[in-house]
Parts: C-alpha cells; structure tokens; sequence
C-alpha cells in the first residue's frame, strides 16, 4: 500500500513543462519471514516493534516513471522502518520529486495545470508486487502554500497494469491540478499589455507638423517587440495549445507595424505640394470620406455653434458659426487629406484594438469565472 504526503509546490515551469514538489512517499506491506509472535521457541511478544533500514530486509523496487532527474529505484539508507510483530513494514521516505507533465497554455497566465506522479514497479510483475493505495492515499496536513500556484486538488487512480514486453507491471498515479494566482500577472501582464495596445492609434492624434508621429510608432511598436520577448520566454514552445496571450500580442504587434506604415502614408501626403495635382478619383473619395465624418458629428452634436474664436483654416457660415472640418468645402487640399486620413485611420484601429481587447478580456475572465 502506498499514499503521499504533499509538502509544498516548488516551481511549476511550463516552459520546461515540468513540475517539481517535496513529498513523502509512504509504503506499507506485509514480510511474514519477520513474523515473530507464533512459531518461535522463545516468547518475543513483549517487543512491540522493531527498525531496521533496507540494508537488511527487502524493500519493493520502486521508481517514479515520468521523472525528469533520474529513473532509478527509489531507496532511502538513512531512514529506518518500522516492523510490527505481525511482519508489517512502514516506510516514508521523503524526496523532491521533478516530473514532465504536458503544459496547457492557452489561457496563459490565468491557466491551470494538471500534472502527475507515476509510480510503477520495476523488476517485480503485478503478481509478485501489486501496488494499491491507503484507505486515505493523499495527506495535506503538512502542505505549505506556494506562491505563485494553488493547489485545487491532489486525485489519485490505479491505471490498468502496464505491458512491457509481455510482462505487466503495477503503477500507481497521483493528478495534481494547480491554478496559477492571477493578481501577479494581471498587474506585470495583462494591464501594461492592454495599456500599450491602445497607445497605437494616438499616433494619428499628433499632429505632422510636430514631427514626432515616426517617432512615437517606432516607440510603441519596440516596446512590443521587447515585451513581447520577455513573455515568450516563460512561454513553453509547442505546437499542441495556442496561448491566446501570445495571439493577442502578435496582432497588436502587427497593427503596430501597420500604424509605421499608414504615418508615413500620412506624412508624405501632409507634404506634397499643392502645386502637384490630385487626381478625380482620389478627389472623389476624400470628399466621401470626410461628407461621412461631417454627417457623423452632425448626427452627433446636431450641427451646435462652437463658440471659440476660428482658427485661421476653419470656415465659418453666414451666422458665424464654425463648420468643423471644414465641412462645406469642396476644394480638396493635400493638407485636408492628410488629416482625413489620420482621422479615418485612428478610428479603424481604435474598434480593432478595443474589439480584440474585448475578446481577449472576455476569454481570459470567463476562464477565471469557470474555473
């Protein structure tokens, strides 16, 4: 019979999908050749028990089978066991115990991870050692919190013995299910990454002549590029499960890389010269797309007075008030279309970022909800 006495999570590393605990193994069988209250010449009934250590009596051969470290037989030289007068042997050994587990990342970093002690038999066939567990084959007593995981549960389950080479063989499991603590990582994660993404479309905010909107792309894009980095260190590289994280920041970083793009767009149209003529069709569109934003903030503000002092690009009606944009204008300037288009721009990447961040927030909350 065996059962585990849990001591404390170590670490859990998903990169390296493995996960360490400190645990003490507890077996517990039935020797009759140390028997010694019938048969015997002499009355040895008053020694209730005695110790001895696997130097001199047998001990099962045992092995942790999904461990990282070493594959060799459990053994203990320094800790004694305990023998009854009926031939029981009680034996705890305690060790650190390193396993590999398959990591599941894709609510990452609000992600639960399941990952199991194997112990099997080695030498010995299912007849000779059948492994079964206490009538209590978990004990928490002693178990100290860990930090960065919670334990939700230890489970325990005897697979079918495994077959190896026409031989079966005995095995017990024991399934550790932890969930990661949140507040950490949504204060160092997923704030500062919700926080940049919206960054993005302020870009078209400044101004081209302030000459500052190449450099403001390029900060926001390098921030993501190095926060991405640190992020996919601690994640694991593989295939199996997609990190939604992971998908969120390498579409920020794309419409990052895109806002580079659509500045400089802006910046060159910002400067062309009035002389160089605009084509018909070009013409038509950015008369479409700003009668669009002039209705929008009609529908808005239902056409209100703004009753500050013109700007000298600004046009006024008969009853002197400020048509925003310019709206009533039907001369289309190089300097007009550039601001069309920073205005056209940072609304589409504002419903994509705000959108996605939706998304994102509702998958990673309804896996803290459910879970």
């Amino acid at each position: 019979m065996a059962d585990l006495t849990l001591l404390t999570i170590n670490d859990m590393n998903i990169k390296d999908q493995t996960l360490s605990v400190s645990a003490q193994l507890g077996l517990n069988w039935l020797d009759f050749r140390l028997n010694w209250t019938s048969g015997r010449s002499q009355d040895y009934s008053s020694i209730t028990y005695m110790y001895a250590t696997e130097k001199y009596i047998w001990t099962p051969t045992l092995y942790v089978e999904n461990s990282v470290v070493d594959l060799s037989v459990i053994s203990d030289l320094q800790t004694p066991m305990r023998i009854d007068q009926k031939g029981y042997v009680q034996w705890s050994t305690s060790a650190i115990y390193i396993v590999s587990c398959e990591s599941e990342i894709t609510y990452y970093p609000m992600d639960d991870q399941v990952c199991e002690i194997k112990l099997s038999t080695a030498g010995y066939t299912a007849l000779e050692i059948n492994l079964v567990f206490f009538r209590t084959p978990v004990i928490l007593d002693f178990y100290s919190e860990n930090g960065e995981w919670e334990l939700l549960s230890v489970n325990t389950f005897k697979p079918e013995d495994k077959i190896m080479m026409g031989t079966s063989y005995s095995k017990l499991i024991f399934r550790i299910h932890l969930r990661r603590r949140p507040m950490f990582h949504i204060l160092n994660t997923m704030f500062p990454v919700v926080l940049m993404a919206f960054l993005i479309p302020m870009a078209f905010k400044l101004h081209a002549e302030s000459g500052e909107k190449i450099g403001y792309c390029l900060t926001v894009l390098l921030a993501y590029a190095v926060y991405l980095t640190m992020i996919s260190d601690n994640i694991p590289s593989t295939s199996v499960s997609i990190c939604y994280l992971s998908i969120y920041l390498a579409s920020t970083l794309i419409l990052s890389t895109l806002s580079v793009l659509f500045v400089i767009l802006v910046i060159n149209v910002h400067h062309t010269s009035e002389e160089e003529p605009m084509s018909e069709k070009l013409k038509s569109f950015a008369l479409k797309l700003e009668l669009c934003f002039c209705r929008k903030n009609r529908s808005n503000s239902t056409k209100q007075q703004i009753k500050i002092a013109p700007a000298p690009n600004d046009s006024i009606d008969k009853n002197g008030a400020i048509l925003e944009d310019s709206c009533e204008e039907t001369e289309m300037t190089w300097v007009r279309l550039s601001r069309l288009l920073d205005k056209f721009f940072f609304s589409i990447f504002m419903i994509i970022i705000t959108l996605s961040t939706f998304v994102f927030s509702f998958l990673i909350s309804y896996k803290m909800i459910t879970s």
